[in-house]
């Protein structure tokens, strides 16, 4: 993550636990700092007349905060069924092999390391519990492995670090790559404009409740941050050190190694495409 200002549809400022629409709930972890914004969300999905639920990013091991989403569960007289993740960065899926411990679950993710059963995720798939249907929306990019989940029925996408509800995201280099982040915030938009998703499930931050305008915001904060870096490497700024210490001086110092992994991709982006030197010839 880099800064933290407001996102268009920002009107949920504060996170806390609870209802967000109405089939998905959120246990907020107790692991908020600079990078994870108030804490990770942990995403409690089902049909309201289901007894079956599925979990979205169990977050840290953090015994605490893993018994706290099964307690949501139980009160609202629901059995979790399925874990999901949205990515491998351990504030989302750390917790994850002891969660399906205690819930006797399976997890799914797209990486195949993370994986607890034989069933992984991608393009197309679409999950079936307990009446919920979720589908599998691949948005790479932050990380090779970032997945979304587009809920139909809410008007909603669950985003991981994606896209955040507060802020914008950083571009994990090496593992996450300019082009296809670029490329998924195109795919997130078609969901917006092709199938009337509205609300955004963040794994940080509150919920926005206009995914068009946050999906716009961060295609137009991507462009100007990649023009920014272009013309630091144009006069002179020319290691990533200094494109981070010139383009994001405004940026909180200790959010800079962050913005160095977005800056390093920036340049590789760059570079691939022919705009600055050192690229593929």
């Amino acid at each position: 993550m880099t800064s933290a200002s407001a996102l268009p549809g920002q009107p949920r400022g504060i996170v806390t636990s609870g209802p967000a629409t109405a089939r998905a709930v959120n246990i907020l972890a107790p692991n908020a700092s600079a990078m994870t914004l108030d804490g990770t969300n942990t995403w409690l999905v089902s049909e309201p007349d289901s007894a079956e639920a599925v979990v979205i990013d169990p977050g840290p091991l953090d015994e605490a905060h893993l018994r706290a989403v099964i307690e949501t569960a139980e009160r609202a007289g629901k059995r979790i069924a399925l874990t999901l993740l949205t990515h491998g960065h351990p504030d989302h899926a750390e917790g994850a092999g002891r969660f399906a411990e205690l819930t006797r679950t399976k997890v799914r993710a797209l990486d195949p390391a993370l994986r607890l059963g034989d069933e992984g995720l991608g393009a197309g798939d679409v999950i079936r519990t307990g009446g919920l249907e979720l589908r599998v929306v691949p948005t790479p990019g932050h990380t090779a492995d970032s997945l979304c989940f587009h809920l139909p029925a809410d008007r909603a996408v669950l985003t991981g670090d994606t896209i955040l509800g507060r802020g914008t995201t950083v571009v994990a280099h090496p593992d996450g790559r300019l082009g296809d982040y670029l490329a998924s915030l195109r795919r997130l938009r078609s969901l917006t404009v092709d199938d009337g998703v509205h609300t955004v499930l963040p794994g940080h931050g509150p919920v926005l409740d206009d995914a068009q305008g946050a999906v716009e915001f961060y295609l137009a904060h991507r462009a100007h941050r990649l023009a920014q870096v272009e013309t630091a490497v144009e006069d002179g700024y020319t290691t990533p050190e200094a494109v981070v210490a010139h383009v994001y001086a405004d940026v909180d110092r200790s959010l800079w190694p962050a913005a160095e992994w977005s800056v390093r991709a920036q340049l590789e982006y760059l570079q691939d495409h022919g705009l600055i030197p050192g690229g593929p010839e």
